[in-house]
């Protein structure tokens, strides 16, 4: 797995945006602040085949902007979506339809948009990894391999909303 280094310089546009505050951070042991930012790739290392070393790729903070304090909630708002779209999790029921985990329902706080945005992450991650099962399989005849990518297609167009195929990528999934 390839290590992530970040590098302590950031560049002059995200220091000139964390100017104004270094010094309340300072004063304030426990201080938060939360940013919408970019990094930038700085150096990779590679090593030799055989090595038993990680490769390595260093990044710096190219650019930030903090928030503030009538636009923080909006910010953390898209920070707890992305975060809910990375982590969503579910499985699939009798009838092919994508339950949400339960972390996953509470991370949404009710909200539609990061419900049907979570089912969806997570159902096509089932169905990427079903795909690359199958794709790996040896085994298969040449129908058996197209019924396979029509019960995928079946599937992902039922996670879509067309339940007419729901039925049958339940049970096969």
């Amino acid at each position: 797995m390839t290590t992530l280094r970040l590098e302590p310089k950031v560049g002059t546009g995200a220091q000139e945006a964390l100017e104004p505050h270094v010094r309340p951070l300072y004063d304030l042991p426990a201080g938060r602040r939360l940013f919408i930012g970019e990094l930038v790739h700085t150096e990779r290392t590679q090593p030799a085949p055989g090595s038993d070393k990680e490769p390595v790729v260093k990044v710096r903070i190219s650019s930030l902007e903090i928030p503030n304090e009538e636009q923080e909630e909006h910010v953390r708002e898209a920070l707890r979506f992305l975060y809910l779209q990375r982590t969503a999790r579910g499985t699939l029921d009798d009838d092919g339809q994508l339950e949400l985990d339960e972390q996953t329902i509470r991370l949404t706080g009710g909200v539609l948009a990061y419900i049907e945005t979570a089912r969806l992450e997570a159902g096509i991650r089932h169905w990427a990894s079903y795909a690359r099962r199958v794709s790996q399989a040896t085994e298969l005849s040449a129908i058996e391999a197209r019924q396979e990518l029509k019960n995928i297609a079946d599937a992902l167009a039922a996670l879509g909303g067309d339940t007419r195929s729901s039925r049958k990528a339940a049970q096969t999934g």
